[in-house]
């Protein structure tokens, strides 16, 4: 279904307000957000949603009104982006990082430590954001890349996630957890991330965050598939990647509560943590400012069926440059030296 609102204009919902973007995409409060969105899936009406980590600043578009001068997608195939012509043919993408310094690394991670080893949290997602020189605009990237889930939105920002957040097929829900990178390069590198025993208390945890996020909404909830392991390319080196697949029974009425099923389990765990409520607390006070779009999710839903991505391997434009986000799950096992630097690996755009 490419091409889908191929140069229409977007057409404002009448809950809507501006966005600071200067495409006319649909900023709702987070209650009519939640309303609209089971009004469009009761009438089966397709839509594009873009929700950011703090629930703040949700986005809702009927699919035939998202222009592709402003909002370009790719999810899982299902795309507006028109086939682009690389100029020479040439797709690399040359992404030059300046990360913070491990000692300005290790009191945000010293604070997390801490509450970890007071119990208040189990596991926490710590991210950082780093300034990128890019050779390239982000419309451009959008196009070079590949990823299961791409967003361009307006040159403001580019996500090119291999991250599941939740789908709908046939009256079941799944999720896709990712919890667990290291680089391919490694000896032996899929049998030793899978015995790292502090590897696996992280993916224990969120599997277990994720099933009990689904159970809010769906039934019969089970793992159907844990750790498995995909490779994934990028500019400079390939990871492998964890993950497991959880599946839930909806009721047969669910698409009119489309918009309850997507809030009661935002923000994300694999991009939180646990207890969720306390963890997100802790991350405010150690990233010191808010993730925005980041870490969020987007999605779509075609009136009957629903695939969303998590909104990881993010670049920004700021004032300052291009600025990309990256992170990683932090548990009473981290070591800050390795948790530090698998934040920085996750710094790359997936061209190859």
């Amino acid at each position: 279904m490419a091409g889908i609102g191929t140069g229409t204009q977007i057409h404002e919902h009448p809950l809507t307000v501006r966005m600071t973007f200067s495409t006319a995409a649909t900023a709702l409060s987070l209650e009519d957000f939640r309303n609209t969105l089971n009004a469009w899936g009761s009438q089966r009406i397709p839509f594009l949603f873009i929700i950011d980590f703090e629930l703040k600043k949700p986005i809702a578009i009927p699919l035939s009104d998202v222009d592709a001068q402003h909002i370009l997608f790719d999810i899982n195939g299902f795309t507006n982006a028109p086939q682009a012509i690389v100029p020479g043919g040439d797709n690399a993408v040359k992404l030059t990082p300046s990360p913070i310094t491990l000692d300005q690394y290790r009191p945000r991670f010293g604070h997390v430590y801490d509450r970890l080893c007071y119990g208040d949290t189990f596991l926490t997602n710590l991210t950082i954001k780093t300034p990128v020189a890019l050779s390239d605009s982000l419309h451009t990237v959008f196009h070079k890349s590949k990823a299961r889930y791409k967003l361009w939105l307006d040159d403001q920002l580019l996500v090119f996630s291999p991250e599941t957040f939740v789908r709908i097929a046939d009256g079941k829900l799944y999720a896709h957890p990712m919890k667990g990178t290291i680089d391919a390069a490694v000896p032996d590198a899929e049998q030793t991330i899978l015995a790292d025993e502090k590897e696996l208390a992280e993916h224990v945890t969120i599997v277990d965050l994720i099933r009990n996020d689904l159970s809010q909404v769906a039934s019969n909830v089970r793992v159907t598939r844990f750790r498995y392991v995909e490779r994934l390319e990028t500019t400079h080196k390939a990871l492998l990647q964890v993950s497991s697949e959880i599946q839930g029974d909806l009721p047969a009425a669910y698409s009119g509560t489309v918009g309850d099923i997507l809030l009661r389990l935002l923000p994300a765990g694999s991009v939180s943590g646990a207890p969720k409520a306390k963890t997100l607390e802790i991350i405010a006070h150690a990233e010191n400012e808010e993730r925005g779009y980041y870490t969020g999710v987007f999605g779509y839903f075609d009136g009957q069926a629903l695939d969303s991505g998590v909104m990881i391997r993010f670049i920004e434009k700021t004032d300052q440059g291009y600025a990309y986000r990256s992170g990683g799950g932090i548990t009473t096992q981290s070591v800050v030296t390795s948790e530090y630097h698998e934040a920085i690996d996750k710094i790359y755009v997936p061209v190859y």
